[in-house]
């Protein structure tokens, strides 16, 4: 073997990386909240476990399994179909409140901060695209 580098051999092109697209304050912000929910998560399935609402397996694996769900699906908030995901999340959180019922009003918060991301980032893309277009124009 030779200590060339692979983009330097005679006939291989380098590898050109696509220029990463930049993030909308929408993504970034439905990202952050799912992120947020994952981290929360951790403390209603102590307290379910605490309080013996549920058996040990199901708390904390129940726990778990929602901690890695909601911190995966903060990766897909860029595409449509992660938003609408987010939007099942949101419910599923609500939904726990039948198993603890504190549920319902850190549910309601993290549906109302989502509601507010969604919208305000929406109107921050917008924006931002306005700008852009006119200092392309300039």
């Amino acid at each position: 073997m030779t200590d060339a580098p692979r983009a330097s051999r005679p006939g291989r092109q380098p590898r050109v990386r696509k220029p990463r697209q930049q993030r909308g304050a929408r993504e970034s912000l439905l990202a952050i909240t799912l992120g947020l929910e994952a981290v929360m998560f951790f403390f209603p399935m102590l307290v379910v476990y605490g309080k013996g609402t549920l058996p040990p397996l199901a708390a904390f694996g129940g726990g778990i399994l929602a901690i890695i769900v909601l911190a995966a699906s903060s990766r897909l908030t860029g595409k449509p179909a992660g938003v609408w995901f987010g939007w099942l999340l949101q419910a599923a959180i609500l939904a726990t409140g039948f198993i603890e019922p504190f549920m319902f009003a850190v549910g309601a918060v993290f549906l109302a901060l989502w509601v507010f991301c969604f919208v305000k980032g929406g109107q921050l893309d917008r924006q931002n695209a306005a700008f852009r277009a006119a200092q392309g124009e300039d």
